[in-house]
């Protein structure tokens, strides 16, 4: 059988216009998921994507949504209507005439992403690729003020990019109308999920036109979401690049077993000695996000924080701050984890184990990118080892022991036994009890208590 492996955009039934704002955004080759879906987008299709973070999902549906945008616009402009009758030619078909363009006010293509770093991210690619297709793009997000983006909105617009809070916020101001939507995109929908955005996503569903292609893109596909998704796809075509708990295999990752209240100082001598370029550190709260930022400060880190509270500008100079280098270290909570595009981050470093283990599967995914080496760091102190386990679960694979050499170790840490399992169906093993220090006998040997 022939090769049939697509190795252009142009081989993917994508339009000049659209090849052309590929080429403004520097891409050369489709990745396996642009690769997948863009045709079946482009066909009309329902669909359903899942693959892992930094394999180019938001170009996979974005290309393919501005390319269905202008099909649909000519479509509906090339219907006939009452006015026209009278200007029908022969063959049936409308007369052309010269046409003062309207402002589209009401979007054709809607996409619903659920952070502010998400939907600028896609509003970066739409918005290049608009440059060639004479389309136009708007964002809408939490955090930003309402002037602007109703100056946006009143300006007509092709694709509507928008978190789920604020969309729902311009609906009931009637500053966004969807009974034009054909085409819905929710981004990272088992996110939105976790988060408790559905009623909202929702409520934005029943907003916009029965009829409309669906495309959900995805890191995963969890069972969880999987009821949902039957209910509103029409014979979806399913594209899975990743398979559920995959982790990237340029990235390589390390259990640092410490007690809670060493982990700032095992971060701090970990940069030191380690010296990453950049390093991005994930925390569970905001609270403790800060504190930690307060303190590698203090030693005289270049760190700053990123999360949900900050304002959005603050946020947006952070982040720019940390592309470009300025910090080596960016403290931040799961607002990072999922979709932000940034090559040539050296090192993760879970400073508080995920609850959810697809949240760790999504940090480390910011490291290792682009076929690049990265280190993820997990920090699992005792009153970890639960979620640490369930992340191997997840995984399907044990994570290697990693010990700071001469880091003086408090004894109450817990370390892991090499043996452990990775199935639930086998009983968690320990052996020992708390120990009491480096090399103070057999009840932890060097390393403290082993489960």
């Amino acid at each position: 059988m022939d090769d049939l492996k697509t190795t252009s955009f142009s081989q993917l039934g994508l339009s000049e216009n659209i090849l052309h704002g590929v080429e403004a955004l520097g891409f050369s080759e489709p990745t396996p998921v642009q690769a997948a879906a863009i045709p079946l987008v482009l066909a009309g299709r329902d669909v359903v994507a899942s693959a892992q973070t930094g394999t180019g999902k938001t170009a996979a549906f974005t290309l393919p949504a501005l390319q269905r945008i202008s099909e649909l616009a000519a479509h509906t402009a090339a219907q006939p209507t009452e006015n026209d009758s009278a200007k029908l030619t022969e063959g049936g078909e409308v007369a052309p005439k010269r046409r003062r363009r309207r402002k589209k006010k009401k979007p054709i293509a809607l996409v619903i992403t659920p952070t502010r770093e998400l939907a600028s991210q896609i509003e970066t690619v739409a918005t290049t690729v608009c440059k060639s297709t004479g389309q136009r793009a708007v964002i809408v997000m939490g955090g930003a003020k309402f002037g602007p983006q109703l100056k946006a909105l009143q300006a007509g617009f092709d694709l509507l990019v928008a978190t789920p809070g604020r969309l729902i916020d311009l609906m009931e101001r009637n500053a966004v109308n969807l009974s034009r939507v054909k085409i819905l995109v929710l981004d990272e929908a088992d996110r939105m999920l976790n988060m408790g955005f559905w009623p909202s996503v929702h409520r934005i569903m029943q907003a916009c036109p029965a009829e409309r292609q669906n495309l959900l893109f995805s890191a995963t596909i969890p069972p969880s979401i999987k009821s949902t998704i039957d209910a509103m796809m029409n014979d979806a075509a399913l594209v899975e690049i990743a398979s559920l708990g995959e982790t990237a295999e340029t990235v390589e990752e390390h259990l640092c077993p410490v007690t809670q209240g060493q982990k700032s100082q095992l971060l701090l001598e970990l940069i030191r000695r380690q010296k990453p370029g950049r390093m991005l550190v994930f925390c569970r709260t905001k609270n403790r996000a800060d504190e930690l930022t307060a303190y590698l400060k203090r030693a005289g880190i270049t760190v700053d924080a990123m999360h949900a509270d900050r304002p959005q500008r603050i946020r947006e100079r952070s982040l720019a701050r940390f592309k470009d280098a300025k910090i080596q270290v960016l403290v931040a909570t799961d607002v990072m984890s999922r979709g932000i595009d940034i090559n040539g981050i050296d090192a993760v470093v879970n400073f508080d184990v995920p609850l959810d283990p697809e949240d760790y599967v999504h940090r480390i995914g910011r490291t290792g990118r682009a076929g690049a080496a990265g280190h993820a760091y997990t920090f699992v102190a005792p009153d970890e080892i639960s979620p640490l386990r369930e992340i191997e679960y997840f995984t399907k694979q044990l994570i290697d022991q990693f010990d700071l050499e001469e880091f003086d170790y408090d004894s109450g840490r817990i370390v892991p036994n090499p043996q452990r399992s990775t199935t639930k169906a086998m009983r968690t093993m320990f052996s020992g009890s708390r120990g009491r220090g480096p090399g103070r006998g057999p009840a932890g040997g060097r390393y403290g208590r082993h489960y």
